[in-house]
């Protein structure tokens, strides 16, 4: 009898497990995600896959690259002079030089340069100050050689995708970014891929949601409900779910306040009244931040507010009330709406119990504790195919449920008949005891 998944005969001799790692460098990425949505075609065949909700999540995958060989990123300008100067490193200056220094630098010009902001970098050496005081708190900081890094300032030259990250109460690791989605009704992975383990999570569900959602409507399946935790949440991404028609269950992070305390806003007129009654009007949307997110001001003008009781209190320092608000009010309070239901509050449990585990034994038993290769094609390869591999675990044990030896039916009958005798039995004995009374 043939395996009908890889069609191998019993007796025949599997092929060698360095296969794999051949097979990985010569095929390009499209291969691996078509194996991927084969095997999830599979699962889908077999009634495994609801489609109507999915759970996203994220989790660092250590990258194939160790801290000390990291460098110091160089102004443009200077990177000539940068590398001249490493090429003819003297004994005297190898204090500077990172503590492993790598054979190999495999980082393109771009890469090697820093390309930040002043603001950015002045942000970093006024955290760095900081740290030096209060270095024995820092996870990881007692370790030989530790380093005060950033990906703005540093780069790693044995693999320049892999990035520095860190969760909290961890130490600073180079990891890539692993994100995936789970359909809750089996727990089948449908959809993986790598990312950098620099961006934020939120910033990547436009892509993981366009990419998921041709791939469910390819299978015949409609996506209706996206669950994921508080690193999704942002009105840009509540907006472009509304948009795609799904509905949202994200709870949101803790800058969102909706408003300013006291005063009450008027949709109808869009602007906002103070307690005193006065009109603050809308003035202009602009962008703020590293990040563009869209706001709105409204502001009023001096003379409303020069012979207000509440002045002291209310502008403080200003000459004039403004209140800036995110652009997206009406998509964060649909969301939190959806979040504070009882619905909102077994969608949280779904998410918990769905994707969190699946995680667990992608790294714990399917080879994603570590990415073994180098470069983000490459780690995108590795996670589809733990993927790939969990699928087809969950798609064989689930056809083993549905085929049935005999055994079980055996038992149900035996067991039916028993309680049927035992029944009769007991009529029985009712009946003869009253046959006696009336006698």
């Amino acid at each position: 009898m043939q395996d009908k998944i890889l069609g191998y005969d019993i007796d025949e001799e599997l092929p060698w497990h360095s296969t794999i790692s051949r097979i990985r460098g010569l095929y390009p990425e499209s291969v691996f995600e078509d194996v991927f949505t084969k095997g999830l075609s599979m699962c889908v065949d077999k009634g495994m896959v609801s489609g109507h909700t999915q759970a996203i999540d994220s989790a660092p995958v250590k990258a194939n690259a160790s801290m000390d060989t990291l460098e110091l990123k160089v102004p443009k300008e200077d990177l000539e002079m940068h590398l001249h100067r490493l090429r003819h490193i003297s004994t005297m200056d190898k204090e500077s030089a990172p503590i492993r220094q790598s054979k190999l630098n495999k980082a393109s010009k771009s890469q090697q340069a820093i390309s930040a902001r002043a603001s950015e970098l002045q942000a970093i050496k006024s955290r760095n100050k900081k740290w030096r005081k209060d270095q024995d708190q820092r996870p990881g900081a007692g370790n030989k050689g530790s380093k005060y890094t950033s990906n703005k300032t540093h780069y790693s030259p044995t693999d320049p995708d892999a990035r520095i990250s860190v969760k909290p109460g961890k130490a600073r690791k180079l990891n890539y970014m692993s994100q995936l989605s789970v359909d809750t009704g089996h727990h089948v992975i449908t959809d993986i891929k790598a990312y950098h383990a620099d961006g934020k999570d939120s910033l990547y569900l436009p892509d993981i949601c366009n990419r998921l959602e041709k791939r469910l409507h390819k299978q015949g399946l409609l996506w209706h409900n996206c669950i994921a935790d508080t690193g999704y949440s942002s009105g840009e991404n509540y907006a472009f779910l509304e948009e795609k028609g799904l509905r949202s269950y994200i709870p949101p992070h803790g800058t969102y306040k909706g408003g300013t305390e006291g005063f009450k806003y008027i949709k109808e007129l869009d602007h906002y009244l103070c307690p005193q009654g006065k009109i603050i009007p809308f003035k202009k949307v602009f962008y703020e931040g590293a990040n563009n997110n869209k706001k709105k001001e409204y502001r009023a003008s001096k003379k409303i507010c020069t012979d207000c009781p509440l002045r002291s209190s209310c502008l403080k320092k200003s000459q004039e009330k403004r209140i800036t608000i995110t652009y997206y009010v009406e998509e964060y309070e649909r969301n939190n709406a959806r979040v504070n239901s009882p619905r909102g509050s077994y969608m949280k449990g779904k998410r918990q119990s769905t994707v969190e585990p699946v995680f667990g034994t992608l790294t714990q038993f399917l080879g994603l504790r570590k990415i073994n290769t180098i470069g983000i094609e490459q780690a995108n390869k590795v996670m589809h195919l733990s993927a790939i591999a969990y699928n087809l675990k969950k798609y064989l044990k689930f056809t083993q449920k549905r085929v049935k030896s005999g055994a079980g039916m055996l038992a149900l009958l035996f067991l039916v008949k028993k309680t049927v005798y035992k029944l009769e039995k007991l009529f029985l004995r009712n009946l003869k005891i009253a046959d006696y009374k009336a006698i």
